[in-house]
């Protein structure tokens, strides 16, 4: 019922997971980060699916937080388990990778995993319309190298989408990705996304990455706030009742807006910019 890719970059792990399933995000996916003892660092992710075992993945990534690769991970969950040959389940390490497929699952069914010089990675799917789909994610995951992470990871859930995924079609799809130090409030969580309901799932999940970088990003392609761009940005602010100097009434604006974290001295964030002009009408 679901497709997925877990993996990691070393310095990030996360997953991204689609299905014709109501809130695949609240079952499949787990990423975690850990401590060496000094700082904090990624542990790995994995991704629970088919019958879905809620205990296979969080047991997983303990094992990999114990030191333990990510095949063992993998025997030792569904070793004692009498169901396992109807689950799935696929485990990224910082140094290891694995995916399983129980025998019993439904058709089509199966995963691949692998590594390059840009991270590691588990795919896995059921009820799919074919291999094709695991396998343009792969390709999708290994041509995406040099991207940012979390881009990587859906645009690999979106090749497999457009191979036809989930036999079924398509409901739900979840973003979560965690890395040391990053996200809100140096929380670790760079990234934790749902599209509990849609028609258009995986392209939902898409459009809430975009909004996730324009409101927690940092400032980029910084324009100062003088000659005829700084008259601009004056008259649109003052279009949308923000009036005064006219930093002060776009910390103002970008305050209700939520493009704090894109503010920056030095003028004007070209995203910013380009949201106040979509914001007013000249």
């Amino acid at each position: 019922m679901t497709f997925s890719i877990v993996a990691t970059d070393g310095t990030a792990a996360g997953v991204a997971v689609a299905s014709k399933f109501l809130a695949v995000g609240s079952v499949v996916p787990e990423a975690r980060l850990g401590s060496d003892g000094q700082r904090s660092v990624v542990v790995g992710a994995a991704a629970t699916q088919a019958t879905a075992k809620w205990s296979y993945k969080v047991d997983a990534v303990r094992l990999l937080g114990e030191g333990h690769d990510a095949a063992y991970a993998i025997q030792q969950v569904t070793a004692a388990d009498p169901e396992r040959e109807h689950r799935q389940l696929g485990v990224v390490g910082v140094g290891s990778q694995a995916t399983y497929t129980g025998h019993d699952c439904l058709s089509w069914a199966g995963g691949r995993s692998g590594a390059d010089d840009s991270g590691r990675y588990a795919i896995q799917g059921n009820i799919l319309v074919g291999e094709q789909v695991v396998a343009e994610m792969e390709r999708a995951w290994l041509e995406g190298a040099g991207t940012p992470f979390e881009h990587r990871l859906v645009a690999a859930l979106l090749a497999g989408d457009a191979a036809g995924g989930d036999a079924r079609g398509r409901q739900s799809a979840a973003l979560v990705v965690v890395a040391a130090g990053e996200g809100y409030d140096d929380s670790g969580v760079r990234a934790d996304l749902r599209v509990d309901d849609h028609p258009q799932a995986p392209q939902e999940l898409a459009r809430l990455l975009d909004l996730s970088d324009l409101y927690f990003g940092t400032a980029e392609d910084v324009k100062p706030l003088t000659g005829e761009l700084g008259a601009e940005v004056a008259g649109r602010l003052a279009e949308l009742g923000y009036s005064g100097p006219t930093a002060g009434a776009l910390e103002q604006w970008a305050g209700v807006e939520n493009y704090e974290m894109r503010l920056t001295p030095d003028g004007i964030d070209a995203r910013v910019l380009r949201a106040l002009r979509e914001a007013t009408s000249h």
